[in-house]
């Protein structure tokens, strides 16, 4: 469903924000640098269970964990505007804010009014974005108006009017018509902080898909390390996000069910010089061989490999890092170091080996700072979720940019903090 298919080709940027920053409106002062990482591994991990595949066949939003999304991206929504602050998710599709009169959970801006927006248009029932509902699909009101319904991993709730309103980035550009989630019926493990869910998935529902030819399917974003507490990443749409020039590598993506996720395919991963091939599966009945046996996704903070492999991985690991490895305090981390003995090694590079692509992983995408004493692994074992995913850590100071047109991703090596 393209909405905006004979618009002008757009160009956009829009900060990206960590939501364990300062910048970001659920910091919390009084958690520590160590406790906010625990917090965000352990909603990485429960987020990563709801990922398991043909689970969630028939619906336009994959079921995730609906405070489990790690970057925020604000937006203005309706005519005048008001601040949408959104959880940005390439793992799911819907987009939607809660919208007065409601059975809200309580967040912290004002709550979006649609009585008070001349941009505002209910969708009437026999319209095609309220077909492409599926499943999720809750009734036609006593107004002929769609209603939508989307119910998360942990069963939290959202449900209301399928509608479609303005969305402007930044301070100039203003999107028409972009079909959105209207909530008059919130409930759950929902932060007060934010408002809704900006899902950027290759569904029909998905803000990229719905901008379609106007951004020429066109996507990138870039992350930057935790410990870089004042910086922000950028999120590009469009004329932006294009990927081209020196140091930019590419690898194919396939679709498959749902078509929410992003299927990538992971040759291997080297240690220094010595290869591992991955010989996980593919998640795709339609693939050949091994392709689409891994997603990319910029809501799981870890990378999670299947056991086997993750176990030779660590095995090559702990044989090339010469010093002693300790146990994680809180025995999760199956691969640790001494913090002050980590400082003074040389961490071997590690490289993943997508179809085409070699992406060159550095030690702050391998290994995080659980504590003051104690460096890990910053990967772990597909064991309990069952979908092999190649995580935000991995992907920090790295520019990833997605092409829904060519079907590829491409990755550079960047310095994310300085991005304009």
């Amino acid at each position: 469903m393209t909405l905006l298919s004979n618009a002008a080709q757009l160009g956009f940027t829009v900060d990206l924000i960590h939501r364990d920053s300062p910048q970001s409106p659920w910091f919390n002062s009084s958690a520590t640098r160590w406790t906010v990482l625990r917090d965000t591994i352990q909603r990485s991990i429960s987020r990563s269970k709801h990922f398991k595949f043909g689970q969630y066949q028939n619906s336009f939003g994959v079921p995730v964990l609906p405070a489990s999304g790690e970057f925020l991206m604000e937006i203005s929504i309706g005519t005048p505007p008001s601040l949408f602050v959104g959880i940005v998710d390439t793992g799911s599709d819907l987009i939607w804010t809660q919208c007065k009169p409601c059975s809200c959970y309580q967040q912290t801006i004002p709550v979006f009014d649609p009585s008070l927006s001349s941009s505002y248009k209910p969708m009437d029932c026999g319209t095609r974005p309220c077909r492409h509902l599926g499943s999720n699909y809750a009734g036609c009101s006593s107004r002929n108006t769609c209603m939508y319904t989307c119910q998360y991993g942990d069963q939290s709730s959202t449900m209301g009017d399928l509608a479609m309103e303005t969305f402007t980035f930044g301070a100039r550009q203003s999107i028409q018509n972009v079909v959105f989630g209207c909530g008059r019926q919130n409930q759950g493990t929902f932060r007060s902080q934010g408002s809704g869910l900006i899902g950027l998935g290759g569904g029909t529902m998905s803000l990229v898909s719905q901008m379609g030819t106007s951004i020429d399917g066109k996507l990138a974003y870039c992350l930057v390390p935790f410990q870089e507490t004042n910086s922000t990443g950028k999120i590009m749409f469009g004329t932006n996000a294009v990927m081209s020039g020196p140091g930019v590598v590419s690898t194919p993506f396939l679709r498959g069910n749902p078509v929410t996720f992003y299927y990538l395919t992971l040759e291997g991963l080297s240690v220094g010089s010595s290869r591992i091939l991955f010989n996980g599966p593919s998640f795709l009945s339609f693939a050949n061989g091994n392709a689409g046996n891994i997603i990319i996704d910029s809501g799981t903070t870890l990378t999670l490999l299947p056991d086997d492999f993750f176990s030779d991985f660590v095995t090559e690991m702990t044989d090339a890092i010469p010093a002693t490895p300790v146990d994680d305090p809180q025995q999760f981390f199956q691969l640790c170091y001494g913090a002050s003995d980590f400082e003074r090694i040389n961490v071997p590079t590690v490289t993943a080996h997508f179809t085409d692509a070699d992406v060159e992983l550095k030690p702050l995408n391998t290994f995080v700072a659980v504590d003051q004493e104690t460096v890990c692994l910053a990967m772990a074992s597909s064991s309990e979720t069952g979908l092999a995913i190649f995580g935000n850590i991995a992907q920090m100071n790295v520019l990833v940019g997605y092409d829904n047109q060519a079907m590829t991703v491409s990755f550079k090596a960047v310095d994310c903090s300085k991005m304009g």
